[in-house]
């Protein structure tokens, strides 16, 4: 994945529509927060099983979401200059240290 290139697009998105006014860190973290939520209805009254074998039109749907989060998190990082992947390797190797057997 070229986050580089991702936020690069997403910045245009933004920039065309005038909607950088809109993207503070406190805004960005309530909109992932919000597909968050959109994402977990999907799942909401399935029980495990069913949760591990959605129809291909429910997966679809978890994918747009899963999507909308993490375009959400790139610029909510771009915002606050965090490098999403310096970030995630620090906290894979934290959780390595604290949970690997």
């Amino acid at each position: 994945m070229d986050l580089e290139r991702i936020t690069q697009r997403l910045h245009a998105i933004r920039d065309q529509n005038d909607w950088q006014r809109f993207h503070s860190p406190k805004n960005l973290a309530m909109a992932a927060s919000v597909e968050m939520a959109e994402l977990v209805e999907i799942f909401q009254w399935l029980g495990e099983d069913e949760s591990r074998r959605l129809p291909a039109e429910r997966l679809e749907h978890v994918g747009q979401e899963v999507a909308d989060i993490l375009m959400y998190l790139t610029l909510l990082c771009g915002e606050l200059r965090i490098d999403m992947d310096a970030a995630l390797q620090a906290k894979l190797a934290d959780n390595e240290r604290r949970f690997a057997r």
